[in-house]
């Protein structure tokens, strides 16, 4: 668990940050209640400085100017994504944390806001479920980094296929309510670790090893009706033979299946016997 961030650049929250414990993934959600003496953060005249999403991005990226002195040039960039929750609060999601910063000092003897109380419930859940969306996704990464270790290739896609499924069934959403704050953090949080990209990315691998599969069981199929061909038509040409000359007994019989088999032996070394062979393991022609 990492330590969390009781305050930036020499400021101090008032409540006690929230911490979320991932799966080997330490994520801080810092909440910053200012006082009247933290100028740097409060709008003034209704206009919001620049030092305010500095503070914000101290708060979410657990640091301060000493820890990484930043260009003034490179704030922008830093800073393009935080989130206008209102007038009074300002959120911003990284890959390792989220702030929410006021912009208002609270009256005196305030002890919880609206926005307190959002923090700690439908903001967290979009966190929450972003992190969650974030580690299935590796998980299904790591599956389709290791689809082909090992035989039985379809059984595997087939697994990878199904928990795809589940997934987007269940934990794949970019929308966590019907409009609002909650889901902007979510789709924040998305962009940080690229999550739809990496999403499609796997969507479309995965559509590639299935067709892979199904050419494979294509060429099994075709390749078993080749051997059923080679088999059928040398036995059933003897036996029809045997009809035309009127041939009986046990004799006959073992006789024509021997030249029956003979001939399917020969058949199976031609190129086209040694093709069906290859089409029903799975190889390639000639292996």
């Amino acid at each position: 668990m990492a330590a969390t961030l009781p305050g930036a650049d020499g400021t101090s929250a008032g409540p006690a940050p929230i911490q979320i414990a991932l799966i080997a993934r330490p994520y801080t959600v810092a909440f910053l209640t200012p006082g009247p003496q933290h100028t740097p953060a409060l709008r003034q005249d209704g206009r919001l400085p620049e030092t305010a999403d500095r503070w914000l991005w101290y708060l979410a990226s657990k640091s301060t100017e000493a820890d990484f002195p930043t260009p003034l040039e490179q704030w922008p960039d830093r800073t393009e994504h935080a989130l206008r929750i209102s007038a009074d609060w300002s959120a911003l999601v990284l890959r390792h944390g989220a702030a929410f910063l006021g912009h208002r000092a609270d009256p005196a003897g305030t002890t919880s806001t609206p926005s307190q109380l959002h923090s700690r419930t439908v903001y967290l859940d979009a966190l929450l479920l972003g992190s969650v969306q974030r580690d299935h996704i590796d998980e299904l990464t790591d599956g389709l980094s290791g689809v082909f270790d090992g035989p039985k290739l379809a059984r595997r896609v087939s697994a990878l296929e199904r928990h795809i499924a589940t997934f987007r069934s269940t934990y794949w959403r970019q929308h966590l309510t019907a409009h609002g704050p909650a889901n902007e953090l979510l789709l924040s949080f998305q962009t940080q670790y690229r999550l739809a990209e990496r999403f499609d990315e796997i969507l479309a691998e995965a559509a590639d090893y299935a067709r892979l599969v199904q050419t494979q069981e294509s060429q099994q199929i075709a390749g078993a009706l080749g051997v059923l061909t080679i088999l059928g038509l040398p036995v059933g040409t003897a036996l029809s033979i045997l009809q035309v000359l009127g041939a009986e007994g046990t004799v006959a019989l073992t006789v024509a299946l021997v030249a029956a088999l003979a001939a399917t032996a020969l058949a199976l070394t031609t190129r086209y016997g040694r093709l069906v062979l290859s089409s029903l393991r799975g190889g390639e022609p000639g292996d």
